[in-house]
């Protein structure tokens, strides 16, 4: 089954010296998990929150484009991989071991994905 590996955290977490130490260890972390045909292809590392525009429906209906995020949050998603896993606890172990939760205090939300 297929699952979605969502990075959560405040942004401010992912930048400075000590985030880029811990983007080593990640690298290290992305192959361990990837070989293990855990990680598939796919996903993404994003850019900060203030690149993003919003595209929600206006009062008349049409679609309407804003700066940034819908609502104002403290956590953002930062990336996202796919994984590959016979049951979500599986999924899980390997979440569970993302260097960022100790190192700078993210989340990592797994969901699993819809199969049609």
């Amino acid at each position: 089954m297929r699952y979605v590996m969502m990075i959560c955290g405040p942004e401010s977490n992912w930048e400075g010296p000590e985030a880029e130490v811990v983007m080593e260890t990640v690298n290290s972390w992305w192959e361990r998990w990837h070989a293990a045909g855990v990680i598939l292809d796919g996903g993404a590392e994003l850019q900060p929150v203030a690149t993003a525009r919003t595209v929600r429906r206006g009062a008349d209906g049409k679609a309407v484009v804003t700066d940034g995020p819908y609502i104002e949050i403290k956590d953002v998603v930062g990336g996202f991989m796919l994984l590959e896993a016979d049951t979500i606890d599986d999924a899980i172990a390997c979440a569970a071991t993302w260097p960022g939760i100790e190192a700078l205090g993210d989340q990592v939300e797994v969901r699993p994905t819809i199969e049609r």
